[in-house]
């Protein structure tokens, strides 16, 4: 695994150009490379999982011995430090100066926007494959923005929501980081759960990084709830898993986690306070499907961990486009050639094993796993397949015209039906 002085090293190796042209010149050049521009965070707050990214991507472009159709693969990797304008600077470099055909990551939705934004005016191909802020494909698309191997943040907790009612759930309290990311990801399960007749007792809200949950735990332990669903990323994860398990709460309310909160990421440095926890997603590292199997057994022998939703979103990302353009013949004419070709791409050989099929709006429709944390033999933990939701789409079983009239989820709406 490289560590970040090899990262910038190799980036800046990589930002040695020589001035091959625009993109359609470049394109039928014979022996010219393809230049993928990679933005991930190698530095900031989540530098660990910007880390994954990049290995992710190299996993697979070095599976297919770094070309596609005969032509070079090269791929020019820049830190976006987690920072939004960071991410626009390195974006301009990369599509300015080193005439990249297409950018791909960014890990954080302020970054991602960023640089959505940016390419919105000059058409460039950007394909996100964890950026997950749901308006990027519903009500503000960009067409050269599409979501490869991605997922907008409300389209699992739809499921979730009706698997919750499945269980006999009727009232639920959630607690989450108070972002973007959170909100639709809370207001996915709220919808869905208050919709089929359940209730949500209470929203707890709380800044990134917080240190002390005690406050939120005790609440949590004198409600009359069935369960608690929490939305929470990296650190935020592991201290409330942590503190949750310490309150002894663990075993007397269930946990509904959303995919991050189980994300290898952060159970590969938790014990048995996550065993149990129930999260959805289109990936589980401990399904027995054997191609998927196949993919965590190389990745855990290369990187000497798990994967995680990082490292298997990009190794995707990165094989969605490839096929896209392994079936133009290697050749790129044009952006909006390279941006059509993706949207026409079905993807068939990636660990999911299953084909999966862009929406309308340049977002994936899934078979979304409910997995259940569970250890292995080894004493390490991963997420398990319970149950499966067949062919997801962002917008669930609702018409896609009449969901785009509701406003986004936020803070202040959580789709939740009263009484």
């Amino acid at each position: 695994m490289m560590d970040r002085r090899q990262f910038l090293k190799s980036t800046a190796s990589a930002a040695v150009l020589t001035g091959l042209g625009t993109l359609s010149q470049r394109s039928f050049a014979q022996g010219a490379p393809i230049k993928v521009g990679l933005l991930a965070p190698l530095t900031g707050v989540v530098a660990s999982g910007g880390r994954e990214m990049v290995e992710g991507t190299q996993f697979y472009f070095d599976s297919i011995g770094n070309e596609i159709a005969g032509r070079k693969i090269e791929l020019i990797i820049e830190d976006d430090a987690s920072n939004p304008d960071t991410a626009l600077q390195k974006a301009r470099r990369l599509v300015e100066q080193a005439n990249v055909d297409f950018l791909i990551g960014n890990l954080l939705a302020n970054t991602g926007l960023a640089v959505a934004n940016y390419v919105k005016s000059n058409g460039t191909p950007y394909f996100i494959p964890i950026i997950a802020a749901d308006d990027l494909t519903q009500r503000q698309r960009i067409k050269n923005v599409v979501r490869v191997a991605g997922y907008s943040a409300s389209a699992f907790t739809h499921p979730l929501g009706d698997w919750a009612l499945k269980q006999g759930y009727k009232r639920i309290a959630t607690i989450s980081q108070d972002y973007t990311f959170g909100h639709e990801q809370c207001g996915g399960l709220a919808q869905v759960f208050t919709e089929g007749g359940g209730e949500i007792v209470q929203q707890f809200w709380h800044p990134l990084n917080t240190a002390d949950f005690s406050p939120y735990l005790g609440q949590l332990a004198n409600m009359k709830i069935d369960a608690v669903f929490a939305m929470e990323t990296g650190a935020d994860a592991t201290r409330f898993i942590q503190q949750f398990a310490s309150f002894g709460l663990k075993g007397k309310i269930p946990v509904l986690g959303a995919m991050n909160a189980t994300d290898q990421s952060v159970i590969r440095t938790l014990g048995d306070e996550c065993e149990g926890i129930v999260s959805p997603a289109h990936f589980a590292e401990g399904s027995t499907v054997p191609v998927t199997k196949k993919f965590v057994d190389d990745y855990t022998a290369k990187y000497q961990k798990i994967p995680s939703l990082y490292g298997f979103s990009m190794f995707s990302g990165a094989m969605w486009v490839s096929e896209a353009i392994k079936a133009m013949g290697g050749k790129i004419p044009s952006k909006e050639a390279l941006v059509d070709a993706v949207l026409k791409t079905d993807l068939a050989g990636s660990p999911l094993g299953t084909t999966v099929k862009l929406d309308a709006y340049g977002n994936p429709i899934y078979d979304v796993y409910i997995r259940k944390v569970m250890k292995r033999p080894d004493g390490k933990f991963w997420n398990v397949p319970t149950e499966t939701y067949k062919n997801v789409s962002q917008f669930w079983t609702y018409d896609p015209e009449t969901y785009l009239k509701q406003p986004p989820y936020s803070r202040t709406f959580q789709g939740i039906k009263k009484g």
